[in-house]
């Protein structure tokens, strides 16, 4: 068998503590933290206050549509975007000019499925140089839209391996990822993948925490960690990386490992 010289295989948790020093002491950086419908809009707000609350964000926006304004308090991290008849996100500049002003953003989800949302959100991500982390129901909704970005450098996915094997096959790539396969050719995949787009992947696959970008491909066992198959996705990790990746530009793999 081919000698796997990108898998690093990491035993030893914390992993690049020393990221930990390059975590200011003053308040800085610019995050965005983009989600809701006019159902369902926790999400967005406990992710915004775990991440104000542990980390020294000195601009922290919680983007939300408009329909919302009513059955919020102000708050002056709240910025408002207008809103689709269905209660989400429409295209719009201040949707855009969002997710570009800020020094990394967070799709945490929530949004309605519909393909006016699903465009209006691609075309921000489309249409800034910025790092945009994409996770939960927020990879599935951009994925008809997929080809239009997955070519922009500074994407991050954290993404179920359900979720990235519709990636795949999102922009026609040639490799297939199954839930059934073992460990190695999933890692394999994600080596190549990584290799022809510059994208950042954390998922989850048997018992592995796994985390791939520039071709190289990392793996945690869970069971060293203190998440579970569920709670990697409940958008705690997804503040966690945007911060390390926010505080450690250009190092996405030991910024992307430190904060699991």
């Amino acid at each position: 068998m081919e000698k796997l010289d990108y898998w690093k295989k990491i035993t030893k948790l914390p992993a690049y503590k020393d990221l930990e020093w390059n975590i200011p002491e003053q308040k800085s950086g610019t995050v965005s933290i983009i989600g809701g419908n006019s159902q369902n809009f926790s999400t967005v707000i406990r992710s915004a206050e775990f991440l104000n609350r542990t980390y020294p964000v000195k601009n922290l926006h919680i983007v939300l549509p408009d329909c919302l304004k009513n059955k919020l308090p102000p708050m002056p991290e709240l910025v408002f975007c207008p809103s689709t008849e269905s209660g989400s996100f429409a295209d719009s500049t201040p949707l855009r000019e969002s997710v570009d002003r800020s020094d990394i953003s967070i799709l945490i989800g929530d949004f309605s499925r519909n393909s006016a949302t699903a465009i209006a959100i691609a075309k921000a991500v489309k249409e800034t140089n910025q790092p945009v982390l994409v996770t939960r129901d927020s990879v599935d909704l951009i994925l008809p839209e997929m080809p239009n970005i997955i070519e922009r450098d500074s994407l991050f996915f954290v993404a179920s391996l359900m979720q990235v094997q519709k990636l795949f096959r999102a922009v026609y790539y040639p490799k297939v990822i199954l839930l059934s396969m073992p460990l190695v050719p999933v890692v394999e995949a994600l080596h190549k993948f990584t290799l022809s787009y510059s994208t950042t992947i954390l998922t989850f696959h048997q018992g592995q925490i796994i985390v791939a970008t520039d071709g190289k491909v990392f793996t945690v066992p869970i069971e060293k960690t203190h998440y579970t198959p569920i709670s990697l996705w409940g958008g705690t990790l997804a503040m966690k990386i945007s911060a390390m990746n926010l505080y450690n530009p250009g190092q996405k793999a030991e910024a992307t490992l430190s904060a699991i």
